[in-house]
């Protein structure tokens, strides 16, 4: 019975020795695999920073070509605006020489309409 003690206690010693050594193992291939991943996890950062400046870039050049084309159109509004004011401009004066009261009356009536517009905020 003593001998078959001494062999159950070898045996679960070298179970206990092989379990240890699967251990160290796993420890060895976690601490790899924590290597890996680090190195994967800041290559995929290193490209989604690279993504983030590129749609950056496009979307600072599509904002710069939008500004250009709406400062153009805007100038053009400005230019026919003028033309307008300009053509029309004595056509308004000889009106308002004809009828002051009316214009009066019209130009009081749109100032109070755009100050309730503008007090309401």
């Amino acid at each position: 019975m003593a001998a078959k003690k001494k062999i159950a206690n070898g045996n679960i010693e070298a179970r206990l020795a092989s379990l240890r050594a699967d251990f160290a193992a796993l420890q060895s291939d976690m601490k790899g695999l924590y290597g890996d991943v680090s190195e994967v996890a800041s290559e995929r950062a290193a490209q989604a920073m690279k993504s983030a400046e590129d749609i950056a870039d496009r979307a600072v050049a599509l904002a710069e070509e939008a500004a250009k084309e709406g400062k153009a159109l805007a100038l053009e509004y400005k230019d026919g605006a003028e033309e307008w004011a300009e053509e029309n401009a004595e056509e308004l004066r000889a009106h308002v020489r004809a009828q002051p009261l009316q214009s009066l009356l019209i130009a009081g009536g749109i100032g109070v309409f755009l100050g309730a517009i503008f007090l309401r905020r």
